[in-house]
């Protein structure tokens, strides 16, 4: 660490001087004594002005003698329309090779491991369609408001900010066909046709809502627009729960089901399988009239404890024949000592090597948001009105019903997690 920071310095300068970035490159030479020089520039600045950096960076301050990379951080604009233009100015300085769009949920752990789960162990792939799996849900809840992040977040709202990315790019991931190589292009290849074959997104397939203030235990929380950073006649959702379908032979008819939200009882991210009920199953009686109960589940939780776990039936001991949900589980923490490495770690260190697996391209990106823009602009343009639910709950009624008209549960409700 010592020996790290030594070499660490701190330049000032302006976001669109290109004077000051000509003093950095000045000062990056001293640093690189003619030595092969590679810069990897990493915007975690406000959107707006990442076209300024970006000229001044490429114009001033590349490398001579080695590669030249830009790392963008989310929002990648607001719509299609911005999306489209952002990545037009980008290119008018740096070739597609040159920007990693990073979105740190794609460095998890288990997302890395999600093909690995899939496409090297023959008891899963067989299964990986809609013979087998009756309904999918990618769901991520944080236990805790915008916490003063009002102003940001308001202009973007949970759908940009977690669903049309984080959510998506692991739908793309989860849903793909089996890709020619691990080469990083023939996997965006496969992600781009899922995000092509998805239908579009209808409003009455979605359901929005927005955290309002809540007494607990003595304890009082604040809804969404007590936040002071807030417009208090804002209708942005700060929860969404959405039902989407992918038209191609694997997964026709098949719900893939997203929920985020903010303020919820839990703070938890994970993926979780549904499989179909056994036909003709010899044990129906066993679990009475509701057959949900004896669902196969296969869960992926990403975040916190990461887990690989699968529900299984089984008979429960004794001379009666009385069955039981259990898990068969992989805790990380248990199995694995070593601790697992943050997502920007892998990320960064990807972007050095020039491994682009797990960053967006641009076609990608432009898929992602033709399937939801047409629903922002539908939302916002009829001023649709948030259901609200209180601080810490389970979120709002809408969600149950929009999954029980697909004849799907929410998996994390059931209380057995």
């Amino acid at each position: 660490m010592e020996e790290f920071l030594k070499r660490c310095f701190y330049h000032s300068g302006q976001y669109n001087s290109e004077e000051h970035f000509l003093e950095l490159n000045c000062k990056l030479k001293e640093r690189e004594s003619s030595k092969l020089s590679n810069r990897l520039f990493y915007l975690s600045i406000p959107p707006n002005i990442f076209v300024d950096v970006v000229k001044c960076a490429s114009t001033k301050a590349s490398s001579g003698t080695g590669w030249t990379r830009v790392i963008v951080e989310k929002p990648f604009g607001r719509d299609l329309e911005s999306s489209r233009e952002l990545t037009k100015c980008l290119k008018q300085y740096l070739t597609e090779d040159q920007i990693f769009r990073i979105d740190h949920y794609l460095g998890k752990e288990l997302v890395e491991n999600l093909s690995v789960l899939r496409f090297s162990n023959l008891v899963f792939e067989p299964l990986w369609s809609r013979n087998y799996i009756r309904n999918v849900q990618f769901i991520f809840s944080e236990d805790f408001g915008t916490e003063g992040r009002g102003g940001y977040f308001d202009n973007y709202g949970i759908i940009r900010d977690i669903m049309q990315n984080h959510l998506l790019q692991i739908l793309a991931l989860f849903a793909m066909e089996t890709p020619v190589s691990l080469d990083a292009e023939d996997i965006r290849n496969e992600k781009v046709k899922v995000l092509k074959s998805m239908m579009p997104l209808q409003l009455e397939d979605v359901v929005v809502g927005q955290y309002k203030g809540h007494n607990k235990g003595g304890k009082s929380y604040p809804g969404y627009i007590d936040d002071p950073t807030v417009p208090k006649d804002s209708v942005t959702p700060t929860f969404a729960a959405a039902a989407l379908f992918i038209n191609n032979a694997r997964w026709d008819g098949v719900p893939f089901l997203m929920k985020a939200g903010k303020a919820l009882h839990t703070k938890r991210a994970e993926i979780r399988v549904q499989f179909r009920h056994v036909p003709g199953n010899l044990y129906k009686r066993n679990f009475g009239t509701d057959l949900d109960k004896a669902t196969n589940e296969l869960v992926l939780r990403l975040q916190p404890d990461e887990a690989i776990y699968l529900k299984i039936n089984n008979k429960v001991p004794g001379l009666g024949m009385r069955l039981d949900r259990s898990d068969l589980n992989l805790f990380y923490k248990t199995r694995y000592t070593r601790e697992i490495p943050d997502a920007y770690e892998r990320l960064l260190l990807d972007a050095i090597e020039g491994e682009r697996r797990l960053f967006i391209r641009s076609d990608e990106l432009d898929a992602a948001w033709a399937l939801f823009t047409p629903l922002l602009k539908e939302i916002e343009e009829n001023k649709i009105m948030p259901e609200l639910y209180p601080y810490g709950s389970r979120g709002p009624v809408g969600a149950h019903y929009l999954a029980a008209k697909h004849n799907v549960r929410w998996g994390d409700l059931s209380g057995e997690d």
